[in-house]
């Protein structure tokens, strides 16, 4: 069995890294790697009810996942449906 002994500098080293990865994460904006949306973005993005993000979701032409009660949709099928592509 190897030993392998760690420096106070190799200690003080790992303490920047991880400082500087924590601001990086930090300082990023949470809306930038959205993939998935809620029914009040939804709405948002379309200008349109809560009953229409409904009507859109049961008549199939607004796909959505539920997960613990909550809809779901894919920020892709939205921006589709804004420009006109629906598939």
């Amino acid at each position: 069995m190897s030993v392998e002994l760690i420096t106070k500098e190799d200690l003080e080293t790992f303490r920047r890294l991880l400082l500087n990865d924590i601001k990086l994460l930090l300082s990023a904006k949470p809306d930038d790697n959205k993939t998935w949306l809620r029914c009040s973005d939804v709405r948002r993005m379309l200008k349109i009810s809560t009953g229409t993000v409904q009507n859109l979701r049961v008549s199939g032409k607004l796909k959505s996942q539920k997960v613990g009660g909550i809809h779901f949709y894919k920020l892709t099928d939205v921006e589709n449906m804004i420009s006109g592509k629906n598939k």
